[in-house]
């Protein structure tokens, strides 16, 4: 069986633990079900609530179970034992099958959320003034703010092409994604993220000002490459994201023998 590599940490909720667990392959945070629920719940007895759960939700036709998850988290003992655990989007459906007043709370931010995108189909020119809200409210400069949002519409103009040429979302952009990234920065993501000492973050809200133009160059490079030479099948399309890429990393390598420093950074964004 192909070992998947994790890592263990604990976030507190109202005085409580709650294990959690890193998926280094899927980057993705897993959080323990007993922990949550004795959490939002302050039952006694959280295994026997879950197993209750467990069985309503299974009774109401929800599929919810099916995305639990067994990895090995450490007891109050020290022992390291299988526990049910689940991502975040499970942990959020689970939380709206708790009666509970510390539920309360995130449900009310689930609708907001979930009302708020569906204004952003009608309207995407709000997802945009709602993406620099949050980052003016986040404290970053007005500068990078500039930057970051022409960052998203310059990603939108290389996904729409990548999307024309029949590159299928998730696993084939990710690919090519890394493919831009190496070509510029000489860095795969997940090994940027690293540096960074980043997990779920986004690379990009945590990149430079500098890194950011250096970034858009790579993209909009592989873009305009794209339109020019039309790749046919998905090989093509990664040989035209590495010489878009490329472009940038003429940049980046010139910039470096100019200033001495290299352009990448480990430098992330502290909230």
């Amino acid at each position: 069986m192909k070992q998947i590599k994790t890592t263990s940490d604990v976030v507190v909720f109202d005085q409580r633990k709650i294990r959690k667990v890193w998926n280094e392959e899927k980057e993705i945070w897993y959080f323990s079900v007993i922990d949550v629920i004795e959490a939002l719940t302050d039952s006694s007895i959280p295994r026997r609530y879950w197993s209750d759960l467990k069985s309503r939700l299974i009774l109401e036709g929800s599929e919810v179970y099916e995305k639990i998850v067994q990895l090995e988290l450490e007891a109050t003992d020290g022992k390291m034992r299988e526990t049910d655990v689940a991502d975040t989007e499970t942990i959020f459906r689970l939380i709206q099958s708790i009666p509970s007043p510390k539920a309360e709370p995130f449900k009310l931010w689930l609708a907001r959320v979930g009302y708020e995108r569906v204004e952003e189909t009608i309207d995407p020119e709000k997802a945009i003034h709602r993406a620099l809200n949050s980052y003016l409210k986040q404290g970053r400069t007005p500068e990078w703010v500039n930057l970051r949002l022409k960052s998203i519409e310059i990603r939108k103009d290389l996904t729409d092409e990548w999307q024309e040429r029949g590159v299928n979302k998730g696993s084939e952009f990710a690919i090519l994604t890394d493919d831009i990234t190496y070509a510029w920065a000489g860095l795969s993501t997940k090994q940027y993220k690293k540096i960074k000492e980043l997990k779920k973050e986004n690379l990009r809200d945590n990149m430079t000002n500098l890194e950011l133009v250096l970034n858009m160059l790579a993209e909009a490079s592989t873009t305009e490459i794209s339109k020019v030479k039309k790749p046919k099948n998905f090989p093509e399309n990664r040989k035209v994201a590495q010489e878009g890429g490329g472009v940038a990393g003429v940049a980046r390598k010139e910039i470096e023998n100019k200033t001495g420093k290299s352009v990448i950074s480990g430098q992330k964004y502290l909230r």
